[in-house]
């Protein structure tokens, strides 16, 4: 009998039933939008910083005294210890290893770079000393899994630009150079470059221009193999840039974790922080030292927090509007309704069964107001995601559920003073006609 009155009730005045659906649907639309938007956006925007660069640097533990200003190590690359190349794998062994996106090691040799005049093949037009920056570029690395992960510096650095060419080969003899080094000495695509290292010369041919807006402009980009040959350092590197996915960091993540208990520690490494990552790293490569660079995690934090805020505060403003708009519409619903909750009340019923009989008729709007709106929310969020940032977030049965516990909330939010009101009502004077 009381979902039979609840339906009959719910039939009714579809013009306020109307309305008020719409406005719920619309509030729960926003909702819906804003906190699939915000459960997405950290991976989102995770793979987007990625532009800025790599956020760990390896160095050997044993090297010189720290020298690092706004988290840029300023120590001479040529000074101090050096870390095996073989140990690298291991680093996708770790238990973050698929946030790990990319790493390059780096060896930096200074040389001295001339070609040969095309006429006279004997005077020299370059002769100039720089810096050989050896690393990987579209590296494989075989996995204790059998795998074979591709990395190198062109994904750790992607603002490392080719104007012209291709990166070079690790099997031949080939290298990239600046783009001022070019420009200042005359080299061109396909010209030999003679190479005069610490150690012993070498050849190497031009195969791309590279243009970073940095120091890499007047130097000679070239595979590890050759840096390590020309330094004597064979299998031997100095620097290794790491790119990983990673959360922002807050105060639990700042400790120290030989500060923590077993279950915060746990706790701890089971988070993508970038300090977990770091620590993590530490303990496969024995002998480095994984700093965070800050300048980089920072700055992603401090984006990423301020966006979810923001998605927040448009979510609890559509939040706000929906509760104004159902409190508006059950107000006026009630009034109209006062002569049948008096004769209801005349009849026996009541107040709390009045007051039951209204919030289930509401709680009937809410759920079919959410439904709604999150239909159209999920259409919202996916145009924004492909708008923004070129994906759009996947459909959640999470969000729905919140959405409907949200639209639930929002209707008896909404609705407590106006039914509170018409359960209170006296049947006498209403019968009366006054």
């Amino acid at each position: 009998m009381f979902l039979r009155l609840v339906a009959d009730s719910f039939t009714r005045r579809p013009r306020h039933k109307l309305l008020t659906g719409a406005a719920l649907a619309l509030g729960m639309a926003v909702a819906t939008a804003a906190l699939s938007v915000s459960l997405d956006v950290g991976d989102r925007l995770s793979h987007e910083f990625r532009s800025l660069g790599a956020n760990l640097l390896v160095t050997p533990q044993a090297d010189s005294l720290p020298l690092e200003i706004g988290g840029v190590d300023y120590r001479p690359v040529n000074a101090g210890a050096y870390l095996p190349e073989s140990d690298l794998p291991k680093i996708k062994t770790v238990f973050w290893h698929n946030n790990i996106i990319a790493f390059a090691p780096v060896l930096e040799v200074p040389v001295t770079g001339w070609t040969k005049s095309s006429q006279t093949l004997i005077t020299p037009v370059v002769d100039a000393p720089t810096t050989l920056i050896g690393t990987w570029a579209a590296h494989p690395v075989a996995l204790s899994d059998g795998n074979v992960f591709s990395t190198g510096v062109e994904k750790t650095n992607p603002w490392w630009h080719l104007d012209d060419g291709r990166w070079f080969s690790d099997v031949g003899a080939e290298c990239v150079v600046g783009a001022r080094f070019m420009k200042r000495d005359g080299v061109k695509l396909g010209d030999t470059l003679n190479i005069e290292g610490p150690k012993q010369n070498i050849q190497l041919r031009v195969t791309g221009i590279l243009t970073t807006g940095g120091p890499e402009d007047d130097a000679i980009i070239a595979p590890i193999a050759i840096a390590q040959k020309l330094a004597a350092q064979p299998g031997q590197y100095r620097q290794l840039y790491v790119s990983a996915l990673t959360k922002p960091e807050d105060d639990f993540a700042r400790r120290n974790p030989s500060t923590m208990n077993a279950d915060e520690l746990e706790r701890w490494s089971c988070s993508p922080y970038v300090s977990s990552i770091a620590y993590s790293i530490k303990q496969v490569l024995p002998g480095a030292d994984v700093r965070v660079i800050r300048r980089v995690a920072e700055g992603e934090g401090r984006i990423l927090t301020r966006v979810r805020t923001l998605l927040w505060l448009v979510t609890l403003a559509a939040l706000l509007a929906a509760a104004l708009a159902v409190g508006a519409s059950s107000a006026a619903s009630v009034i109209e309704r006062r002569t049948e909750i008096g004769l209801m009340k005349a009849l026996g019923a009541g107040s709390g069964m009045v007051g039951f009989l209204l919030a289930a008729e509401q709680l009937l709007l809410a759920v079919a107001g959410g439904a709604v709106g999150y239909a159209v929310g999920i259409v919202l969020a996916r145009a924004v995601g492909e708008k923004i940032f070129g994906a759009a977030p996947q459909p959640s049965l999470l969000v729905l559920v919140v959405i409907l516990g949200l639209a639930a909330t929002v209707t008896i939010a909404g609705s407590a003073i106006p039914l509170r009101r018409a359960s209170r009502y006296n049947p006498a004077p209403i019968l009366r006609g006054e």
